[in-house]
């Protein structure tokens, strides 16, 4: 969404965006709804492989990893919490040999994406206002929202902006909404340049193949299915591939661009040795289901919150609990006893909740994580529609790396994912002892006023272990282990001399001329925090970069666009991008 408005900024050149779901709905416009979408029609549904070491509590022992499958991708399904990472993320790829990568040379990229409302905020030099991303500060925070803040800072830590100087510390989130209402990329981006009469969307439009040259290796179109028939569509200049950790990774195996191994075992002709295309996956994971009891209604419980009067005030005046982000309230960045703690550079990230899986008596919640029967009624059925809240312990850089092939060579079956959560000890022992500091944020006066108690039931699969030991906490993390949707790193950045890199620092495929990847694939770490915002970022500045060179070539006059005879064209339609 972010690359079409962009590049469609060019006048004369023709652009088509190839999107393979659907348009947004009004439920998912409505923030506290968000879960109700995953397992959608709007979802892609994708689940990776079974293993012991995590998701352990889920049917068939598999995570369920939620993807947008809708213009505007994951932004229409995300809980919009706007968390750019820490400064040193950044340092870190551009040390990597990533040239323009460095935070002081991505923030601009923030900025001109931007359109902070908190007018405080709006003065930093770390914010921006007046782009097409709406960021604004929740309509509505139950009691204990405020109570986590005044927690975190009762532990010694500052409340801070954690898109700022200092990223250590608490905070109250800050949202991708305008008005009370989700503000998705598609909404942001696209809605308004949608009559740019050079700007194509097609719908329902599955890409299936990158087309390459074989003897040039230069990519020049892409087949896609819509409406059960196969079509091309080629381009002038370039092929670029935004569809995510998972599935850009597939779309070039299924061109031939990939490990030559591989492809030779599930009959994909090879077009150019890639090894790294689909390795390097990593995800951000959390030990969910770290729930207290409070004695008082000051949680967000489904059955008290939708009602006529929320409905009204939420359309109406655009706020009231239907405005919540299912919950997630406040947020906290700190460095476990496994970091560095004099550097501001955390390792957990606390996600701060006025719900639980409970909060809706076990409906919807249950079913978006996929959590068996037994495990849910077994350990949480005894708070169905209490008041509660819940602490998420999140890993900010984890070590653990898992993978994306293909099953065969058919472009409509998903590919294998495997996650290897968990599998790095060092993992493990962060994880742990995130866990420790969610109980003991619990215990503070600011939570204990509300009558805050740790719900203490020994979970399903760790009943044998002694509570509150390391090894129970092993066992617990790896039980109810949910993925926070952060897929990333599957099409790594990184100079040719790297063997794992995919990508080049302006992000075009090593080996293959006109083709880029531009979305989260391309992150050779993950940063620390919710990827949503540099997701934006990375096309913002892959937008430029493809302005630049295109701008450059025609002033030296050294690049030509391609040009198609017959041949090339029976039955398609011809792009610049």
């Amino acid at each position: 969404a972010v690359l079409a408005n962009r590049l469609s900024e060019v006048p004369h050149w023709n652009i088509l965006l190839l999107e393979a779901g659907g348009h947004e709905t009004e439920i998912s416009d409505v923030p506290v709804l968000s879960l109700y979408l995953h397992k959608s029609k709007l979802d892609w549904k994708y689940r990776p492989q079974a293993q012991e070491t995590a998701c352990q509590a889920m049917i068939d022992k598999r995570c369920c990893w939620t993807k947008g499958k809708v213009i505007g991708g994951s932004s229409v399904l995300n809980t919009m919490l706007y968390i750019r990472g820490n400064k040193r993320d950044y340092n870190q790829w551009a040390s990597m040999g990533n040239y323009g990568w460095s935070f002081d040379e991505v923030l601009p990229y923030f900025k001109k994406s931007q359109d902070q409302r908190n007018p405080y905020l709006a003065k930093s030099p770390y914010h921006g206002t007046g782009g097409y991303l709406t960021v604004q500060d929740s309509p509505f925070n139950t009691p204990l929202g405020v109570a986590f803040v005044q927690a975190g800072e009762e532990l010694g830590y500052d409340i801070t902006d954690v898109n700022g100087e200092q990223q250590t510390g608490f905070a109250f989130y800050q949202y991708t909404m305008r008005r009370g209402y989700r503000c998705s990329t598609a909404k942001a981006f696209l809605r308004p340049v949608r009559l740019r009469r050079n700007l194509h969307v097609a719908l329902w439009a599955h890409a299936t193949k990158v087309l390459i040259e074989p003897n040039t290796k230069r990519a020049y179109g892409v087949e896609f299915i819509r409406d059960g028939v196969k079509r091309v569509a080629l381009a002038r200049r370039e092929v670029i591939v935004s569809s995510g950790a998972v599935a850009s990774p597939q779309l070039l195996l299924l061109s031939g661009v990939g490990d030559a191994q591989h492809l030779q075992e599930v009959g994909v002709p090879l077009v150019h040795h890639l090894p790294g295309v689909g390795q390097n996956l990593q995800d951000h994971i959390a030990a969910a289901g770290l729930t207290f009891q409070v004695d008082y209604p000051v949680s967000l419980v489904m059955n008290r919150l939708v009602n006529i009067n929320s409905a009204l005030r939420y359309a109406i005046l655009g706020d009231g609990p239907l405005t919540s982000s299912v919950g997630l309230e406040a947020v906290g960045f700190f460095t476990t006893k496994y970091g560095n703690q004099t550097d501001d550079w955390p390792d957990i990230e606390f996600m701060l909740v006025s719900t639980s899986a409970t909060t809706d008596g076990g409906t919807q919640v249950k079913k978006a994580h996929g959590l068996t029967d037994a495990f849910y009624n077994d350990y949480f059925a005894p708070l169905n529609n209490k008041d509660v809240f819940s602490v998420w312990p999140m890993i900010l850089r984890p070590k653990s790396r898992g993978y994306i092939k293909l099953r065969n060579n058919d472009p409509l079956r998903y590919p294998l994912m495997v996650h290897n959560y968990l599998t790095h000890p060092d993992d493990i022992r962060v994880m742990r002892e995130g866990v420790k500091q969610a109980i003991a944020l619990g215990e503070t006066a600011a939570l204990k006023r509300f009558g805050a108690r740790f719900w203490r039931k020994l979970a399903p699969g760790c009943k044998h272990l002694p509570f509150y030991t390391d090894e129970y906490w092993e066992c617990y993390v790896r039980q109810y282990t949910l993925t926070i949707y952060h897929l990333s790193g599957t099409c790594k950045m990184g100079p040719a001399s790297d063997p794992a890199a995919v990508v080049d620092p302006e992000l075009r495929v090593h080996g293959i001329k006109g083709l880029r990847v531009i979305d989260a694939s391309i992150m050779p770490r993950v940063t620390s925090g919710n990827i949503n915002a540099p997701t934006i970022m990375v096309a913002e500045k892959g937008a430029d970069m493809i302005k630049a060179l295109w701008r450059d070539s025609r002033r030296r006059r050294r690049r030509r666009s391609v040009s198609f005879d017959s041949e090339h064209c029976t039955n398609c339609t011809i792009f610049d991008l």
